[in-house]
């Protein structure tokens, strides 16, 4: 059966990658360990925004390395939203001065993923572009997209589990098949320390992501 793949990027670094030396992920190897040997990918669509290296300013180079490893795979499709900054104002649990109870904290937050990939699980599943979704996000927002695909456009649905806890009851109850994305399945995804890009060019795992920072 044909499988698309759909990734929300910022869901998987924060809940399965980012404090494991497997930041260095072969998406489709991963893909490829999650379904039957049967079945077979014909996309994989990934949701990312670019950081801004705000608070690591060598962040943005390290996810530009990987974002050029991630085009060396044929079937894979980059899907960009963007990260917005802004200034809020949160309370403080135990203020010095009662009177000014209040502090600004500059903070950003990550737009368009969730509703890029909710439009397109759906167009694509309008467009019978697959039979089966596999779907690695943990965000509870996707409920009703995934319970469309399934109960109208009557498609299989794959949950790709990205922490060690147990799926959410809101989405298990709407997917066919949860399927946990262990730190096994990570070791064993990892593209080559150095890979080859299309125009030639050498690609380095970047050297800090050797580690588990």
């Amino acid at each position: 059966m044909r499988v698309a793949v759909y990734i929300d990027g910022f869901n998987l670094y924060y809940r399965a990658l980012r404090k494991t030396p497997y930041k260095w992920l072969d998406l489709h190897k991963l893909s490829t360990s999650l379904i039957d040997p049967t079945d077979h990918i014909v996309k994989i669509k990934y949701f990312t925004a670019r950081v801004s290296g705000r608070d690591d300013p060598d962040e943005p180079k390290r996810q530009h390395i990987y974002l050029r490893a991630l085009e060396t795979i044929p079937t894979l499709e980059i899907i960009y939203g963007n990260f917005l900054p802004k200034t809020i104002s949160r309370p403080l649990v135990d203020p010095p001065d009662p009177n000014n109870r209040y502090v600004l904290v500059h903070t950003t937050e990550e737009k368009g993923t969730d509703v890029n990939l909710a439009s397109h699980l759906l167009h694509d599943g309008w467009q019978d572009n697959y039979d089966i979704a596999l779907v690695m996000s943990q965000d509870t927002d996707f409920v009703l997209p995934l319970k469309l695909v399934k109960a109208d456009l009557k498609k299989i649905i794959i949950l790709g589990w990205l922490d060690q806890r147990q799926a959410a009851p809101q989405l298990r109850q709407v997917v066919d098949h949860v399927r946990h994305i262990t730190p096994n399945r990570l070791a064993s995804a990892q593209f080559n320390d150095i890979i080859t890009d299309s125009k030639g060019r050498l690609l380095l795992k970047p050297i800090r992501w050797a580690s588990s920072n």
